[in-house]
């Protein structure tokens, strides 16, 4: 039996940290009220402890879950320490604790709240990371692939496989602009590193010409007859657009006019 403790968590912000709040959840048999990474605000009034990540403890913590829960549960967890769910540290650790008393049960609890809210966000994640797909436009600046995404949950390495596989011969750079996060590739190494203060180059003379032509074949095969806004934005959410060569360069004056053609449509 669990008691709760007025006592916050704080941590580096690395899963193998979370994995250390964890064990020292189970170890000291309490409850936390908050479970923090260095760069949240304080949450609540109670005092703080800061966990130590020990790879070790980590390493138990994590083999322990497809052992005595699931393969299914393992890749849950991860899953949420990427998605943007408010506090999703102290969320897995409720999960853990139903997990090692129903075992691979738990998967299947949808009516607790917290796994039907660990399974919603799971979705989430690989909603955004499927349309991050899409969505992505690379321009090539002095031989590299460059990209910018500004996604709600962090995507990189569940978008790492599959721009490594297409790409497997290219170098190329993906930079999540919320996250300060590059994901870089070169023949056959990837990385995935922390930024503060990153600005993409700016576009050559002829990666211009190439976003120009772009633009001019979206425009071109535009039926006016036949817009439909909404369903463009079903299909195509707005917040993708800021970095969608199609919308990104458009001149200040066609911004306004495709803005007032949708509103206009809309009424």
């Amino acid at each position: 039996m669990f008691d709760r403790a007025d006592v916050t968590y704080r941590y580096d912000g690395s899963f193998e940290g979370m994995l250390c709040c964890v064990f020292e959840s189970f170890a000291r048999r309490e409850l936390p009220a908050s479970v923090a990474p260095p760069d949240r605000g304080q949450l609540t009034f109670t005092p703080e402890v800061w966990i130590e990540t020990d790879p070790e403890h980590a390493r138990r913590v994590f083999a322990s879950v497809s052992k005595k829960i699931s393969k299914a549960a393992a890749q849950l967890v991860s899953d949420i320490f990427l998605s943007c769910m408010e506090e999703k540290e102290l969320a897995l650790i409720r999960f853990l604790r139903l997990g090692y008393r129903y075992g691979a049960a738990v998967m299947d609890m949808l009516a607790d709240d917290t796994v039907n809210a660990l399974y919603r966000a799971q979705l989430y994640l690989k909603n955004e990371s499927h349309l991050t797909l899409e969505f992505l436009r690379f321009s090539e600046i002095k031989g590299v692939l460059i990209a910018q995404i500004e996604p709600q949950n962090f995507v990189l390495p569940k978008i790492q496989e599959h721009f490594c596989a297409r790409f497997s011969g290219e170098r190329f750079l993906i930079y999540d602009r919320p996250h300060q996060a590059i994901l870089a590739y070169q023949p056959f190494e990837a990385r995935i590193f922390s930024v503060e203060g990153f600005e993409l180059p700016k576009a050559e003379e002829e990666e211009q010409l190439y976003r120009d032509l772009w633009q001019h074949y979206y425009d071109s095969i535009a039926i006016k007859e036949r817009e439909n806004p909404v369903c463009r934005r079903n299909h195509m959410p707005k917040r993708y657009w800021n970095c969608m060569t199609e919308f990104q360069n458009l001149p200040r004056e066609a911004r306004r006019t495709l803005k007032n053609r949708e509103e206009t449509l809309l009424k």
